[in-house]
C-alpha cells in the first residue's frame, strides 16, 4: 500500500490547494491524549503552529493539501457543485490500532469549491466542534475527534452570530474523509472507471473485509460494510440523544463517524421531532427521523454503485441496516445505562420501548436520568436523591423501575467513581454552549470552557470510553 494511501487516487477525487495565511496564530486547543496516540505528541509549540496553522507538511506525508471533490443531496436537493470549500486532507497517519486516521481541516482557507465563501471557520465554531466531538467521544459515541484549534486573527462577518465574529482554523482526526458525495459526483459523471478505482482503494484501505472477485463483489461487500458502520452511528446518537442537524449525503463518510458538525444540539429532553437546525423548515432531520435519514442516505450512495453492480444485489446489501442498527441502539442505550444485555435483543427493545416512551411522555431531563440510573437497582438510592425524584416516584415509572430492577448492572465497581458521587451529570444542552461562549467573546476568559472539558473527559472515564492515560 502506498503511504500516504490518498495518494493512489488524489487525482481522481481532489484537487491540490494552498492553505490561507493567517495573520495571527494563537493556540486556542491542543488535544494531547490523541496527538501522542498518532505520534504527535512530542511536537513542539513552534512545530505545532507551522503543522497546523501555516500547515508545513509532517515528514514523509502528503507534499501539500488536497481538497477533496464531491457531490450530495442537501435537504433532499441534489447539488453537483460541492467539494471541500473551506477545508482540505492534511494528513494521513497510522493510528493505535494500525489503521489509517486522516488530519483535516476547517476554516482553512478557499479552495475551487468555495463557492463565493471566505473558507473561514468562526472561533465559535470552533469552540461548539471541539464540544460535540469530546463529548460523543466521552459517551461512546464514534466521532471525529478535535485535535487542534488555533485563532487566526481575522475579523469574519456571518448571518447566524454577532459580527464581526473572531476567526480559527481547526484540525480534526478521523479515519476516512471520503464521503458518499464522492462516489455520487463519480456516478453523475458516469465515471465507471474511476468508480472502480475508488471503490478499490476504499477497501483496500477501509474495510479489507469487501474484497471480492470483480468491482461487482467488491461493491456489495462494500455497502454492506459501510452500511452497517452508519447503522451503529446513528444509534449510537440516538442513545447519546445527539442531533446532527444536517445530515446531507456529504456529511455521511465510508468509515461511519460523526463528523463536521454545524447547529448540532444534544437533547435537553425526549423529543423525536426536535430539530437542531433552525434553517430545517420542514424538520428533515429531526431526532426522531435520523435513522430513516441514514437509511436514504445509503440508497444514494448504492445508487451511484449502479455503475458496477445491479440494483437487486445492492438493495440485499443493504438488508443488514435494520438489524444492526436495533441491535446498537439496544447495546449502546444499555451501556450508557451501566447495564449488561439481556436474554434477547426483543427483550432489549421491549424494555427500552417502555424506557423511552415514558421519558418523552415525563419530560424527565435526558442526562439526568441517564445518570441517576446508572447501573440499575445499584443506583437507588442515588435516583432517590435526585433533583427529578419526584418523577420517579409516579406511578408511571413503576414499569420501568420493575425492569431496571430486573437487569443485571455491568462492571457496578464504576459506581465508585467521583463522577457519580455528584448530584447532577455532566451535559451539552445548547444553553450551557452559549453560556461557555459568553466569557470567552467578552474577555477572553477560557476558563469554562477548559473546565466544561475536563468535566466531560471525567464522564468518559467513569464509564471507561476514555483511558485514564494516553498510553
Amino acid at each position: 500500500m502506498a503511504y500516504p494511501p490518498i495518494l493512489e487516487i488524489s487525482d481522481l477525487i481532489s484537487d491540490s490547494v494552498e492553505p490561507a495565511d493567517f495573520p495571527a496564530a494563537r493556540l486556542r486547543f491542543r488535544n494531547q491524549r490523541w496527538a501522542e496516540r498518532v505520534g504527535l505528541g512530542d511536537l513542539s509549540a513552534s512545530d505545532w503552529i507551522g503543522h497546523f496553522a501555516r500547515f508545513a507538511p509532517l515528514a514523509g506525508n502528503l507534499p501539500g493539501p488536497l481538497a477533496l471533490r464531491y457531490h450530495g443531496h442537501q435537504f433532499g436537493t441534489y447539488n453537483p457543485q460541492l467539494g471541500d470549500g473551506r477545508g482540505f486532507l492534511f494528513a494521513q497517519l497510522q493510528g493505535p490500532t494500525g489503521r489509517i486516521l486522516d488530519l483535516g481541516t476547517k476554516g482553512s482557507g478557499q479552495t475551487p469549491w468555495s463557492r463565493q465563501g471566505d473558507g473561514r471557520l468562526t472561533l465559535k465554531g470552533a469552540v461548539r466542534e471541539i464540544l460535540a466531538s469530546s463529548y460523543l467521544e466521552a459517551l461512546g459515541v464514534n466521532t471525529s475527534k478535535t485535535i487542534s484549534v488555533i485563532e487566526t486573527g481575522e475579523e469574519l462577518y456571518r448571518g447566524d452570530e454577532p459580527s464581526p465574529t473572531r476567526s480559527a482554523v481547526m484540525v480534526r482526526l478521523q479515519h476516512s474523509h471520503i464521503r458518499f458525495g464522492s462516489f455520487q459526483r463519480l456516478a453523475w459523471l458516469e465515471d465507471a472507471d474511476g468508480m472502480a478505482r475508488l471503490l478499490e482503494h476504499c477497501v483496500a484501505t477501509y474495510h479489507p473485509q469487501a474484497v471480492g472477485e470483480d468491482p461487482a463483489e467488491m461493491a456489495l461487500g462494500f455497502l454492506s460494510a459501510v452500511s452497517e458502520a452508519t447503522a451503529r452511528m446513528v444509534a449510537q446518537w440516538m442513545a447519546a440523544g445527539f442531533v446532527h442537524g444536517v445530515m446531507n449525503t456529504d456529511n455521511f463518510n465510508i468509515t461511519g463517524e460523526s463528523f463536521d458538525f454545524g447547529p448540532y444540539r444534544f437533547l435537553p429532553v425526549s423529543d423525536p421531532n426536535f430539530t437542531a437546525a433552525y434553517f430545517d423548515q420542514t424538520g428533515l432531520y429531526r431526532f426522531g427521523r435520523q435513522p430513516t435519514q441514514a437509511a436514504w442516505a445509503l440508497q444514494q450512495l448504492a445508487s451511484a454503485l449502479l455503475l458496477l453492480a445491479e440494483t437487486e444485489d445492492l438493495v440485499t446489501a443493504l438488508g443488514s441496516f435494520q438489524d444492526v442498527y436495533q441491535r446498537s441502539f439496544a447495546r449502546h442505550t444499555l451501556f450508557l445505562l451501566g447495564l449488561k444485555d439481556g436474554a434477547s435483543l426483543e427483550a432489549d427493545l421491549t424494555f427500552l420501548q417502555s424506557f423511552y416512551g415514558w421519558m418523552t411522555a415525563s419530560g424527565a431531563s435526558w442526562a439526568q436520568t441517564f445518570f441517576d440510573w446508572f447501573g440499575g437497582a445499584a443506583s437507588a438510592d442515588r435516583a432517590g436523591a435526585s433533583p427529578q425524584a419526584e418523577l420517579y416516584a409516579a406511578s408511571d415509572f413503576a414499569p420501568v423501575r420493575t425492569e431496571l430492577f430486573a437487569r443485571q448492572p455491568d462492571r457496578p465497581e464504576r459506581l465508585d467513581h467521583a463522577y457519580f458521587q455528584k448530584p447532577r451529570p455532566v451535559s451539552l444542552v445548547i444553553d450551557e454552549i452559549e453560556a461557555l461562549w459568553a466569557p470567552i467573546a467578552e474577555a477572553d476568559d477560557w476558563s469554562l470552557f477548559e473546565a466544561k472539558l475536563a468535566a466531560i473527559e471525567d464522564v468518559g472515564r467513569a464509564i471507561r470510553t476514555i483511558p485514564d492515560t494516553a498510553a
